[in-house]
Protein backbone atom coordinates (compact mmCIF):
# COMPACT_ATOMS: atom_id res chain seq x y z
CA UNK A 1 0.00 0.00 0.00
CA UNK A 2 1.72 3.50 -0.83
CA UNK A 3 2.20 6.15 1.54
CA UNK A 4 -0.05 8.84 1.80
CA UNK A 5 1.74 12.13 0.77
CA UNK A 6 2.28 15.07 2.66
CA UNK A 7 0.10 17.45 -0.10
CA UNK A 8 -3.10 14.61 0.40
CA UNK A 9 -2.73 14.86 4.19
CA UNK A 10 -2.70 18.85 3.67
CA UNK A 11 -5.54 18.51 1.01
CA UNK A 12 -7.51 16.68 3.59
CA UNK A 13 -6.26 19.11 6.48
CA UNK A 14 -7.91 21.54 4.26
CA UNK A 15 -11.22 20.21 3.27
CA UNK A 16 -11.82 18.53 7.29
CA UNK A 17 -11.17 22.07 8.14
CA UNK A 18 -13.78 23.82 5.69
CA UNK A 19 -16.14 20.50 7.60
CA UNK A 20 -15.41 21.86 10.61
CA UNK A 21 -14.35 18.74 11.80
CA UNK A 22 -12.52 18.95 14.98
CA UNK A 23 -12.44 15.17 15.90
CA UNK A 24 -10.55 13.95 12.47
CA UNK A 25 -7.99 17.40 12.68
CA UNK A 26 -7.14 16.85 16.05
CA UNK A 27 -5.82 13.29 14.70
CA UNK A 28 -4.01 15.46 12.32
CA UNK A 29 -1.87 17.51 14.88
CA UNK A 30 1.19 16.47 16.03
CA UNK A 31 1.53 17.09 20.31
CA UNK A 32 3.98 20.47 19.72
CA UNK A 33 1.98 21.99 16.61
CA UNK A 34 2.82 25.56 16.03
CA UNK A 35 -0.32 27.47 14.64
CA UNK A 36 0.70 30.89 13.43
CA UNK A 37 -1.10 33.49 11.24
CA UNK A 38 -1.22 37.43 10.91
CA UNK A 39 -3.26 37.73 13.97
CA UNK A 40 -2.08 34.82 16.89
CA UNK A 41 0.69 32.23 17.76
CA UNK A 42 -0.26 29.21 19.43
CA UNK A 43 2.19 25.98 20.64
CA UNK A 44 0.97 22.68 21.37
CA UNK A 45 -1.83 20.35 20.30
CA UNK A 46 -4.45 21.62 23.09
CA UNK A 47 -3.71 25.81 22.30
CA UNK A 48 -4.35 25.09 18.53
CA UNK A 49 -7.34 23.04 19.38
CA UNK A 50 -8.64 25.76 21.17
CA UNK A 51 -7.50 28.13 18.63
CA UNK A 52 -9.40 26.02 15.90
CA UNK A 53 -12.37 25.76 17.73
CA UNK A 54 -12.93 29.13 18.34
CA UNK A 55 -12.58 29.77 14.49
CA UNK A 56 -15.45 27.80 13.97
CA UNK A 57 -17.46 28.97 16.50
CA UNK A 58 -16.77 32.73 14.30
CA UNK A 59 -18.26 30.81 10.87
CA UNK A 60 -21.40 29.54 10.19
CA UNK A 61 -19.76 27.74 7.05
CA UNK A 62 -16.62 28.13 5.52
CA UNK A 63 -15.66 27.24 1.92
CA UNK A 64 -11.78 26.94 1.07
CA UNK A 65 -10.96 26.97 -2.31
CA UNK A 66 -7.12 25.80 -3.06
CA UNK A 67 -5.99 27.82 -5.44
CA UNK A 68 -2.36 26.36 -6.18
CA UNK A 69 -0.04 23.77 -3.70
CA UNK A 70 3.58 23.39 -3.91
CA UNK A 71 5.45 20.71 -1.93
CA UNK A 72 8.61 19.76 -1.19
CA UNK A 73 9.96 17.35 1.60
CA UNK A 74 7.91 17.66 4.40
CA UNK A 75 6.13 21.21 3.85
CA UNK A 76 3.45 21.86 1.32
CA UNK A 77 2.18 26.01 0.51
CA UNK A 78 -1.25 26.20 -0.79
CA UNK A 79 -2.37 29.37 -1.81
CA UNK A 80 -5.89 29.28 -0.69
CA UNK A 81 -9.46 31.79 -1.45
CA UNK A 82 -11.62 31.03 1.73
CA UNK A 83 -15.15 32.10 1.97
CA UNK A 84 -16.74 32.85 5.60
CA UNK A 85 -20.62 33.00 5.66
CA UNK A 86 -20.85 33.23 1.84
CA UNK A 87 -19.92 37.36 2.33
CA UNK A 88 -16.25 37.63 3.66
CA UNK A 89 -12.93 36.43 1.03
CA UNK A 90 -9.42 35.60 2.19
CA UNK A 91 -6.86 35.11 0.23
CA UNK A 92 -4.61 32.93 2.51
CA UNK A 93 -1.31 31.13 1.81
CA UNK A 94 -0.92 27.95 4.27
CA UNK A 95 2.36 26.64 4.80
CA UNK A 96 2.44 23.60 6.40
CA UNK A 97 4.79 22.13 8.06
CA UNK A 98 4.34 17.94 8.82
CA UNK A 99 6.94 15.49 10.93
CA UNK A 100 7.87 11.62 9.87
CA UNK A 101 5.04 10.11 11.06
CA UNK A 102 2.67 12.50 9.06
CA UNK A 103 1.11 14.67 11.33
CA UNK A 104 0.96 18.21 11.14
CA UNK A 105 3.39 20.31 13.16
CA UNK A 106 2.84 23.56 12.30
CA UNK A 107 0.53 25.86 10.29
CA UNK A 108 2.26 29.55 9.34
CA UNK A 109 -1.00 31.31 7.39
CA UNK A 110 -0.53 34.75 5.46
CA UNK A 111 -2.52 36.84 4.21
CA UNK A 112 -3.16 38.15 0.93
CA UNK A 113 -4.83 39.91 -1.52
CA UNK A 114 -6.82 38.66 -4.53
CA UNK A 115 -6.54 40.30 -8.15
CA UNK A 116 -9.80 41.45 -8.31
Amino acid sequence: MAKISNKEISLSYLKKYADKDLSSIETMFSDDIVLRDWKIRVEGKENALKETRKNFENANTIEIEVLSTYENKNTVAAELKITVDTTEELYVVDVITLNKEGKISSIRAYLGRGDN
